[in-house]
């Protein structure tokens, strides 16, 4: 199962606890987590070793703070040695890692764990657009927050939830009853809850919040500091497009990015359509003091190490 493709079967997991399996190399999915191992790699056994890297380092202007997932290692390595090559590159965050174990080893190479992605099995929930779930999830959320706070994790992750005939309406009204449930604990603890605009065209079928407007309703209406949209890009490029426009426009309630080339969630270069480079000078001039994390799949055949410090550089706007 891939980073979100617990996402249509939602008995699987709560709202904002992601499958932490691995996709298989070379797959499009930039999200995994390790289990609990800190191990990178696919299923099945040890992952291929990720040895030292040549690959020279630009000089960095330092602007915006850009972090990784487990995707743009191309699945090798163990955690600790992307660690260490995303440290030699100036990476500053790691998005979705889920254990003690693992966040120890970020820090060991002072990288901050920027996206709490809790492991699956904690509880059942098909969204916080289904106020059966409420209840069950509002404990979960609460005992998430305590535990990103206490490990110095600034963002937690959360999804709407499907449609499955919902009318928009109700589902936005419910997660904005949900998110004002949890979000003075959210602030008492500064931890951010970020739900994750995601496309329903090509990866999340039915997927509630899909377009920015519909996350932007609900952001207004919670209006808290501690509640805010995970602006992929990748996936907004695909349902709304008009990136620079929408990011400027709705900024005060973005409060975590996601990178991604498309089509196809590769490299970010000039491969693909978006231009990453206007795009990061954008943010940066919005005076953006959180994280841009990198979340793709080398395309086949690329040297994941030199894909990521061609990303960075394209970023370091």
């Amino acid at each position: 199962m891939r980073r979100r493709d617990f996402l249509p079967a939602v008995a699987a997991a709560p709202v904002f606890l992601a499958q932490a399996q691995p996709p298989a190399a070379g797959g499009s999915g930039g999200r995994g987590g390790f289990g609990g191992s800190g191990r990178g790699g696919g299923r099945g056994g040890p992952p291929m070793p990720l040895p030292p890297s040549d690959v020279k380092v630009a000089p960095r202007k330092g602007r915006i703070k850009q972090g990784v997932t487990a995707g743009v290692f191309g699945r090798l390595g163990t955690l600790d040695e992307q660690c260490r090559e995303a440290a030699r590159l100036g990476i500053k965050g790691y998005d979705l890692i889920n254990t003690p174990e693992q966040w120890a080893i970020l820090k060991k190479y002072g990288i901050t764990p920027t996206m709490y992605q809790p492991q699956a099995g904690a509880g059942i929930g098909n969204g916080l657009n289904k106020k059966e779930n409420h209840d069950r999830l509002e404990a979960v959320m609460n005992t998430t927050l305590d535990e990103a706070a206490a490990n110095g994790i600034p963002n937690i992750i959360t999804f709407s939830g499907t449609r499955k005939g919902q009318a928009d309406a109700e589902g936005a009204d419910n997660c904005v009853a949900f998110l004002n449930k949890v979000k003075a604990h959210a602030e008492d603890k500064g931890v951010t809850i970020c739900m994750e605009y995601l496309n329903s065209k090509v990866n999340h079928p039915d997927y509630m919040f899909d377009h920015i407007a519909w996350g932007v309703d609900v952001m207004k209406r919670v209006n808290s500091p501690r509640v805010k949209i995970l602006y992929d890009i990748y996936h907004a490029q695909i349902m709304d497009g008009d990136i620079i426009r929408n990011i400027q426009t709705n900024f005060q309630w973005i409060g975590h990015f996601h990178t991604g080339g498309n089509p196809g969630r590769h490299d970010i270069d000039e491969s693909q359509e978006l231009n990453y480079s206007a795009i990061a000078k954008a943010i940066g001039d919005l005076n953006y003091t959180g994280f841009i994390s990198h979340e793709y799949s080398p395309a086949a055949g690329h040297e994941p190490i030199a894909v990521l410090e061609k990303a960075m550089e394209i970023c370091d706007q």
